[in-house]
């Protein structure tokens, strides 16, 4: 077991718990995820122009392998279109790729487009557990009526969304809560899981989630030295991120960070906000959300 494979261990382990859930990390057909590589790579605009160097740059079966030897129990395949017609063919490979890794949370994903209402329904009916909707690299507006049945139906089946809608690392034209909170006030019952915490309007989002008992946010990047020094988190709005304890889940982009796996967790511990915040954001949340096993793990 490498060095940083068992400092995760400890980490978990140190918490009395069976492993880690990760809700926000990416596989993808090969192809596209060496663009998504080549992007970073270019430092594009979507970076908001930060140097992103990819720290786990792996062939497919070296990643499941990792976060196995890392102790994550259940993690997901977020994918994402940029334009229409592909949402269809994504939600195909991620079904196939659920079935080969039985660790992975059936993920899908959505575009507003005429058909989006019947390919979500064919991938919730397939067995997707949870969605992907990717606003900034989509470049659209998820209160578009196109997605309206969408919302609805996803609102009805339970079926969490991991949503990408705050405005880091750069802004788009339909970033930033007004969009979200226009789905909410239509969709309550919606299970958003605002990714990064919703950077960099963190407290716009957690007001979200104060509003919608359905609302969470994931810790994705958050916390880390490399968000935190272009876009910190507010401390003022520690006590908040606390009382939503229940709510906050752990997510990482993996691969696609820029510094090893450990620090996400190191991140976390270090706000001191307790052992029992820790257990539920890095565990116990997920797996009640999911329904990932149900022994008791803790003495």
């Amino acid at each position: 077991m490498g060095a940083e494979a068992a400092a995760i261990r400890r980490f978990w382990s140190g918490l009395a718990l069976p492993g880690l859930i990760d809700v926000h990390t990416h596989f993808m057909p090969h192809q596209v995820m060496k663009k998504v590589w080549a992007y970073f790579d270019s430092v594009g605009p979507m970076t908001g122009g930060l140097a992103w160097p990819i720290t786990y740059r792996k062939e497919e079966a070296e990643r499941t392998a990792l976060l196995r030897e890392f102790g994550v129990r259940a993690f997901t395949s977020m994918i994402y279109p940029h334009k229409p017609g592909m949402a269809r063919w994504l939600n195909g490979w991620a079904a196939e790729f659920a079935a080969r890794t039985p660790d992975c949370l059936h993920t899908a994903t959505l575009y507003p487009e005429p058909d989006a209402a019947a390919y979500v329904r064919e991938a919730v009916d397939c067995g997707a557990r949870v969605f992907k909707a990717h606003v900034q690299v989509g470049a659209y507006d998820p209160a578009d009526e196109q997605l309206d049945e969408v919302w609805g139906l996803l609102a009805e089946s339970r079926i969490p969304v991991v949503i990408h809608c705050g405005s880091g690392p750069s802004p788009g034209r339909h970033t930033g809560p007004g969009p979200v909170a226009e789905v909410l006030a239509r969709h309550p019952r919606l299970r958003l899981i605002i990714a990064h915490l919703g950077m960099p309007e963190y407290e716009e989002f957690l007001g979200l989630a104060e509003r919608y008992d359905e609302v969470r946010l994931d810790t994705t990047m958050a916390f880390t030295d490399f968000s935190e020094a272009f876009v910190p988190f507010p401390r003022g709005a520690l006590p908040r991120l606390a009382d939503l304890g229940d709510r906050i889940l752990l997510g990482t982009d993996f691969p696609n960070i820029p510094y090893p796996y450990v620090h996400q967790l190191q991140a976390l511990e270090r706000l001191e906000l307790g052992d029992d915040w820790l257990r539920a954001v890095c565990h116990d949340n997920a797996a009640g959300l999911f329904g990932v096993g149900t022994d008791k793990h803790r003495p």
